[in-house]
């Protein structure tokens, strides 16, 4: 059972103390982004002092927050960026949205070039398995693997439950406990596909259904925290797959996108696409 227990230390351009909810006790630290310039955060993932490195997707823009919330523009892409992952020793590869130039891109030394060329679809979430990438396209309803030593991506699942219904199929993804994990947001489905010992997709297994919206997710031990983009919700889902509401609009967030963990401190994401109001970076515990 969650709960939010003490303040984060100073994450903010600006620090608010949000109307806490019941279970709640402290602050909410929140940076506030500039929706004029299209500082709307996609996605997220965490460097080891703590700072948040965002890909802005109207911004086409690779952005580290630091702890005292300094906002650094790591990289300019040539086209919308989605997922993002960082790798042991500190490269960021994230997925651009580029016509011919769509594909996953290497961030190292200031330099962003394209590591793995993808067919223009739209490609979505992205997820690091020790030396392989996995990055879901959410037009076509299909989860590519990629591995590091090539950058020669193949198409490892598709359709099915994968597929999209009138906007997005495929899009959040995870890998978990030897499984890789998805979210389709028209479905509203968590979706999750074993990987078999030579490395090809397993079955693909419903594992939580009701959850129209849902955007990214990630994994606190067993149970999964997933952004509600649409009602601008934190869902907890737990592993029979039943789930509960834990933050809302009330508490801050704006059409949440992507959450990352961090001991007991939870980032959430919120990129305001819907209500054009306040995109931010909410971080609470746990």
């Amino acid at each position: 059972m969650f709960r939010i227990s003490a303040v984060v230390a100073a994450v903010a351009l600006a620090t608010v103390t949000a109307a806490a909810p019941a279970w709640a006790s402290g602050q909410v630290s929140v940076v506030h982004f500039d929706l004029a310039a299209h500082q709307q955060p996609e996605n997220i993932t965490l460097e080891p002092d703590g700072s948040a490195d965002l890909t802005f997707n109207g911004a086409r823009q690779v952005a580290r927050v630091t702890r005292d919330g300094r906002i650094t523009i790591l990289a300019q892409l040539p086209g919308g960026v989605s997922g993002i992952v960082r790798t042991g020793d500190g490269t960021l590869y994230v997925n651009v949205n580029a016509g011919a130039q769509t594909g996953v891109y290497r961030l190292g030394h200031g330099a962003a070039t394209l590591f793995a060329p993808l067919p223009a679809g739209f490609v979505n979430g992205l997820a690091l398995d020790g030396r392989t990438l996995y990055a879901t396209d959410s037009s076509a309803g299909q989860v590519w693997r990629i591995p590091l030593s090539t950058g020669k991506a193949a198409v490892w699942a598709q359709g099915g439950p994968l597929a999209k219904v009138s906007g997005f199929g495929s899009n959040g993804i995870k890998v978990h406990d030897g499984a890789v994990w998805v979210s389709n947001t028209d479905t509203g489905m968590l979706l999750r596909i074993p990987v078999r010992h030579d490395g090809s997709a397993g079955p693909i297994q419903t594992r939580a259904t009701g959850l129209a919206g849902i955007d990214d997710f990630t994994f606190d031990g067993p149970v999964v925290l997933a952004a509600i983009n649409s009602a601008s919700r934190l869902a907890v889902i737990r592993p029979d797959g039943s789930h509960t509401i834990a933050l809302t609009a009330a508490d801050g967030l704006s059409n949440p996108t992507s959450i990352a963990v961090r001991g007991k401190s939870v980032y959430v994401a919120s990129a305001a696409y819907r209500t054009q109001l306040d995109p931010n970076l909410l971080i609470t515990r746990f």
